[in-house]
């Protein structure tokens, strides 16, 4: 079991997409499973898999399938450290592979109902004449999310997670294998519902984007600190329902920046659209600046 949050011993499997005429994936699943230790232990760059090939891939639930019960306080905490020592050694692979394709990562985090997919696929549809884009969907069962996007035009790779309650950089790693090539677009990562886990499990990702409904009151902030102190943006979504809610914005800035002074936020419908041309243009920004950063490291 994950010494995080406590998930685990569920068997999470990764679509395998197949080329398509216009260079998206499809999904179809197969029943191949492995244990997840073994899947964590291999090398995510030197494999017979490739872009296109159907099939499925499953591996353990996040960092779970460790058993700790009997086990002293101080041996959960090494073996939380080494769970967590190897999530981030996959995740600068997956950085570094980033950084390489020129690909810009952001991983979209929330609590279940706060209308990320809604959100993500309003975005993708908008942004995929001007960006090369891919989504990595994370729940613990269905594709539904996946199709949602397909339905855009836009390619997406569904990882369930079984029991799991997070998406780790292994599975990131082996669903991006299964992406369309991204060069010089965005990934969009929509993690589980839930604003504990994936707080602590970088993705290799350029950041967290924290997607927030104005129906969940204005404390979560306070209640799950982890999270927003995680991110660099706050999305309030549903901010067209404000009116009709007891609702207070400023009261919900005003406990996220405490939490993180130095978080942006902005306020969007994704059922609207409004609020929108203000994220598209925050992402061009971090687009610009993560270009900018990479010129400089080159002829440094």
């Amino acid at each position: 079991m994950c010494t995080v949050c406590g998930c685990g011993d569920g068997k999470a499997s990764i679509e395998r997409g197949h080329d398509h005429p216009h260079g998206y994936g499809h999904a179809h699943p197969h029943d191949h499973h492995h244990d997840h230790d073994e899947h964590h232990h291999h090398d995510h760059h030197q494999h017979d898999r490739t872009r296109g090939e159907p099939g499925l891939l499953d591996c353990g639930a996040g960092p779970a399938g460790q058993t700790i019960a009997g086990m002293s306080s101080g041996r959960i905490i090494q073996v939380e450290r080494h769970i967590l020592g190897k999530n981030d050694r996959l995740a600068a692979d997956n950085r570094a592979r980033f950084r390489a394709d020129d690909v810009l990562a952001f991983n979209l985090v929330s609590s279940s109902g706060a209308g990320k997919t809604t959100l993500l696929a309003r975005a993708v549809s908008e942004l995929k004449d001007n960006f090369p884009i891919g989504v990595i969907e994370g729940d613990q069962q269905t594709s539904n999310d996946a199709e949602r996007i397909r339905a855009t035009g836009v390619p997406a790779i569904q990882v369930n997670t079984g029991k799991g309650c997070h998406l780790d950089a292994a599975m990131i790693g082996e669903a991006y294998d299964r992406l369309p090539r991204l060069n010089g677009g965005i990934l969009f990562i929509e993690n589980v519902g839930n604003l504990v886990c994936p707080a602590a499990f970088d993705l290799g990702e350029a950041c967290k984007i924290v997607v927030f409904s104005t129906t969940e009151g204005e404390d979560k902030p306070l209640k799950y600190p982890n999270m927003f102190a995680a991110s660099s943006l706050m999305l309030i979504n549903k901010i067209d329902l404000a009116p009709v809610l007891d609702f207070d914005l400023a009261r919900t800035i005003e406990y996220t920046r405490r939490v993180n002074p130095k978080i942006e936020v902005l306020t969007v419908s994704a059922r609207t659209g409004e609020g929108f041309a203000a994220f598209y243009a925050w992402i061009r920004r971090r687009a610009e600046a993560s270009r900018a950063a990479s010129l400089s490291a080159v002829s440094a």
